[in-house]
C-alpha cells in the first residue's frame, strides 16, 4: 500500500526535532504540502530547507504552543500560504533533564508549569484553529503525540507523566466530539526514541542502557521514522474507521515484558 498525500497539507508542530523532522520528510515523501512549527526560528528555517532539497512544498512557521494567540496566527498564516489544512500532528513537547527530576513533593512549580504549558496545553491551543477550519470542511486528521509513559505511571517524571495521560484522553475526547464532522483524531504513544543526538548519551551507561532494553521485548528503542510511519499511516484516506485509538509505539514495553521469571 503506498500511500498518497498529494494536495493535502500538513502541519506538524516541534518540527524541527528528531522525530517532527522524521515526520516531516516521510510527509514530504508522501506528497504532501508540509507546515514546518517551531518555537526556534533558525532550527525551523533549516528544516524548512532541507525538506525543500527533497523537491517537497515545505515552508515554516513561528509557533509558541504555549501561547494560543501564536497558535491563532499560525493557523492564519498557513491557510493563507497553503489554502487548507488537512492534517495536524501535534508533536512538540518538552520534558526536564535528570537534574530536574523528583518525587511529587520535591518537584519544582516552575518544572510543573513548563511541561503542562507545552505538553497539554498546547495540543489544545493549536488544535482549536485548525478544528475550526477542519469543521467547515468536513474532513481532517488529528495525531496528538503522548507517550508510554501517560499510560503506566514513572517515577520522578509526574509533570510529564500527568500531562501525556491527560493527551491520551483529550485524544479520545476530541473523536467523541469531532466525528461527525469527519475528524478522526488518534493518538501515538511512542518508547524510548533513539536519535543521533542521545545515540551516544543513551549508551554511555552500559548498565542502565542494559536494564532498560531487558524489559523491551524488541531489544532496541525506536527510531524516529517508525513514529512517523504511524503517523503518515493514521493521515491516510486508506484509514478511515479509527479515531480515538491510541497507538503504542514501544517495541512491547508496556507489555510487562520480563526476559527471567
Amino acid at each position: 500500500m503506498n500511500i498518497d498525500l498529494t494536495g493535502k497539507t500538513a502541519v506538524i508542530t516541534g518540527g524541527s526535532g528528531a522525530i517532527g523532522m522524521a515526520m516531516c520528510e516521510y510527509y514530504i515523501q508522501s506528497g504532501a504540502n508540509v507546515a514546518v512549527v517551531d518555537i526556534d526560528r533558525t532550527k525551523g528555517e533549516e528544516a524548512a530547507s532541507q525538506l525543500r532539497k527533497l523537491r517537497g512544498n515545505a515552508r515554516y512557521f513561528f509557533g509558541d504552543v504555549s501561547d494560543g494567540e501564536s497558535m491563532e496566527s499560525m493557523c492564519a498564516q498557513v491557510l493563507d500560504t497553503f489554502g487548507g489544512i488537512e492534517i495536524l500532528v501535534n508533536n512538540a513537547g518538552v520534558n526536564v533533564g535528570p537534574e530536574g527530576r523528583a518525587l511529587i513533593q520535591d518537584f519544582t512549580e516552575e518544572n510543573w508549569h513548563k511541561i503542562m504549558k507545552v505538553d497539554l496545553d498546547g495540543v489544545f491551543y493549536c488544535s482549536r484553529p485548525v478544528i475550526r477550519h477542519m469543521a467547515a470542511r468536513k474532513y481532517g486528521r488529528i495525531i496528538n503525540i503522548a507517550s508510554c509513559v501517560g499510560q503506566v505511571p514513572m517515577r520522578n517524571q509526574c509533570a510529564f507523566t500527568a500531562a501525556k495521560a491527560a493527551v491520551i484522553h483529550l485524544t479520545k475526547t476530541m473523536a467523541v466530539e469531532l466525528g461527525a464532522d469527519g475528524i478522526l483524531v488518534n493518538c501515538i504513544c511512542p518508547g524510548s526514541v533513539i536519535f543521533e543526538g542521545t545515540r551516544a548519551l543513551f549508551y554511555a551507561d552500559q548498565e542502565r542502557s542494559e536494564r532498560m532494553l531487558a524489559h523491551i521485548p524488541l531489544g532496541r528503542p525506536a527510531e524516529p521514522r517508525e513514529i512517523a510511519g504511524t503517523a503518515v499511516f493514521l493521515s491516510s484516506d486508506e484509514m478511515t474507521y479509527m479515531t480515538g485509538s491510541i497507538i503504542t509505539v514501544d517495541g512491547g514495553w508496556t507489555c510487562g515484558f520480563a526476559r527471567d521469571f
